[in-house]
């Protein structure tokens, strides 16, 4: 599949719910109002239309959320297109999580034919992981790491790098990487959704971000992709690689490569944009055969670039926050 912008697109990011156990506070209202069940697709209806993204080209497939680990009968959506892992027609199917739920699942992700995934973590200190997920337990969390590590699963951390709020906690992550072979990714937060705090007072640009670990190592730029925008680097000394992701200050939509499906049928093009094609009255009405148009048309609505900004003042790029469309 190649967008009107000449891209290929072949990496298809899928929200499997918009709920989830915590409630970060740059991903989303203290008090959220979830969607009602019956807007949400089946898991089987879910599975089908990935096997249509796979059909037409896509060889990546990320599961996400909210927190995907919550929906009842998940094991069932990873087996069904883990299959595809296994029979050579997908390259990768990748789990990005918090990690409260990885100690019950993680055998079950490495036997559905995972072998990498992501956890959301934004600090090890109790209190600020606390602060920050507005009443999360690190132990929970940690208990989890240390089981997708026993399963053989490969773990890159994700951290929303925020001023005010974990700077002091970026070499303590980095450290504990190194020391269970993580890899470390930052991310610069995004203005989705409305959320009680001003974004603008708690941007924090990577390139401040990372001051403290270049006093500490030299960062080697290496060609590594994983199939997302994350530019990675070697670190001297250390085997831990660290991933950069600057949607705001380094603009990476050049190379978009990505789709996403929520888990009410839509097919956002730019996780920037409103625009989107849904998937579920057509699926629900014409079975396959409507989705393959529908494909179509979103390729050709994908926009060049987003268009994010965290200004004081600046209204969110969307109002669905980040658990709708999927991380």
């Amino acid at each position: 599949m190649r967008d009107s912008h000449g891209r290929r697109i072949d990496y298809l990011r899928i929200s499997v719910t918009d709920r989830c156990d915590l409630r970060c506070r740059y991903c989303m209202s203290e008090t959220m109002q979830f969607l009602p069940r019956r807007e949400i697709l089946t898991l089987e209806e879910i599975a089908v239309i990935a096997e249509r993204f796979i059909a037409r080209g896509v060889r990546r497939i990320r599961l996400s959320g909210g927190e995907p680990l919550v929906r009842r009968d998940f094991g069932d959506l990873a087996r069904a297109l883990g299959r595809h892992v296994k029979a050579g027609r997908l390259d990768e199917l990748t789990l990005t999580t918090n990690g409260t739920q990885l100690a019950t699942y993680a055998d079950m992700l490495f036997d559905a034919g995972i072998r990498r995934i992501n956890v959301s973590l934004d600090a090890l200190d109790p209190d600020i992981f606390a602060h920050v997920t507005r009443g999360g337990d690190i132990a929970k969390v940690l208990g989890g790491l240390e089981a997708a590590r026993q399963a053989g699963l490969k773990v890159k951390l994700n951290t929303v790098a925020l001023r005010d709020t974990n700077e002091g906690q970026i070499l303590p992550l980095l450290d504990y990487c190194a020391e269970q072979g993580f890899d470390l990714t930052l991310i610069e937060t995004m203005p989705l959704g409305e959320v009680a705090e001003d974004r603008s007072d708690r941007f924090l640009p990577l390139i401040e971000a990372i001051a403290p670990i270049r006093e500490r190592h030299a960062l080697i730029p290496l060609g590594d992709r994983t199939g997302g925008p994350a530019r990675y680097f070697a670190l001297s000394g250390l085997k831990t690689r660290l991933g950069l992701i600057t949607p705001l200050s380094q603009n990476f939509c050049a190379d978009c490569n990505r789709m996403r499906l929520t888990c009410q049928g839509r097919i956002y093009m730019c996780l920037g944009h409103e625009d989107h094609i849904d998937l579920k009255a057509a699926f629900r009405e014409q079975g396959v055969a409507g989705i393959d148009a529908l494909l179509d048309r979103a390729l050709a609505a994908k926009p060049l670039a987003h268009d994010f900004s965290v200004a004081a003042g600046a209204q969110p790029a969307t109002r669905r926050h980040m658990s709708v469309t999927g991380g």
